[in-house]
């Protein structure tokens, strides 16, 4: 007869997964029931707060549409995201470092020309990007692929309007390096911005009296043959919330300063009115493979 109490009930579970023909899987649920029962006995939870829990994944799901993925920005506020980053990453042999995907990758980047403006029709001020991608030697790597993205000036991203369907892409676009591993593009300054706070991922941040801010950033998800993919983001110097992201993945070295330059002409040799701001920011590639990522949701 079963009469399990709450040590040897853990047992039996994990004894329930004995067959698992996958060692791997296997490794991962018996050590997710240990976790998961541990916490319920060392909290002695109650029916009511498992409820809400349960209610609160529900909902997370649910929030979750082709073009916004609730649980990836759980992760992410959670620090999952930033240490499954760390775990992956330890040895960085001086390649630069990793950052979180973020919510907001769809994987739909079109090829577009150096030095393109990738902000048309976005109000903003103008801010030139020049880059270089080179081996850990400096060598550097011609034919990479390198998707970018960012919000605007308002910090929302494209996926986030209510007219990205029709109006389709705009402040992401894809570059493939030259054959001194350059690229550049015009665009707009980016601003510090909130994550979306209109979900369950908001109530939990006002609930626990979290800002809700993330530092001003550029994507960058930079594939070259034979050198693992790179996810990372460029940070601007001097934003207020570079020391307290809200999910948590500024790293010292992606922080670039942005110069302010009034020269009547940007690099690629298109006239401006006013000033505008330079970013310059190189990208050292770690030999290796590794999966590129894929957007959690379904790309328009």
């Amino acid at each position: 007869m079963a009469n399990f109490n709450e040590h040897d009930l853990t047992d039996e579970v994990i004894s329930s997964f004995a067959n698992t023909p996958n060692t791997r899987l296997k490794f991962l649920i018996e050590e997710t029931v240990k976790s998961l029962h541990d916490l319920v006995r060392r909290t002695e939870l109650t029916f009511e707060e498992w409820n809400q829990a349960i209610e609160f994944l529900t909902r997370t799901g649910q929030t979750c549409t082709p073009l916004r993925q609730e649980f990836i920005l759980l992760s992410d506020v959670l620090g999952v995201s930033m240490l499954v980053d760390a775990v992956n990453h330890r040895e960085r042999e001086g390649a630069t470092e990793t950052t979180v995907l973020g919510p907001f990758y769809v994987g739909e980047h079109r090829v577009t020309p150096h030095g393109a403006n990738i902000s048309e029709g976005i109000d903003g001020e103008v801010m030139f990007v020049q880059s270089r991608v080179t081996d850990l030697a400096g060598k550097p790597l011609a034919g990479a692929e390198i998707d970018v993205w960012h919000a605007d000036d308002d910090g929302f991203y494209d996926s986030q309007k209510a007219d990205y369907a029709a109006q389709g892409p705009s402040l992401r676009a894809r570059f493939v390096t030259d054959a001194d591993g350059r690229f550049s593009f015009r665009t707009i300054l980016p601003c510090s911005y909130p994550i979306p706070t209109d979900g369950p991922v908001g109530d939990l941040i006002t609930a626990t009296k979290r800002h809700p801010m993330r530092p001003a950033h550029v994507h960058f998800l930079v594939k070259a043959e034979g050198y693992e993919p790179l996810i990372t983001h460029v940070f601007l110097d001097g934003d207020e919330y570079l020391r307290s992201d809200v999910v948590f993945g500024v790293k010292d070295e992606l922080i670039a300063r942005v110069e302010p330059r009034n020269e009547p002409a940007l690099p690629n040799g298109e006239r401006v009115s006013g000033p505008w701001h330079l970013m310059s920011y190189d990208f050292q590639m770690r030999p290796g493979a590794g999966l590129v990522p894929q957007p959690m949701m379904a790309a328009e």
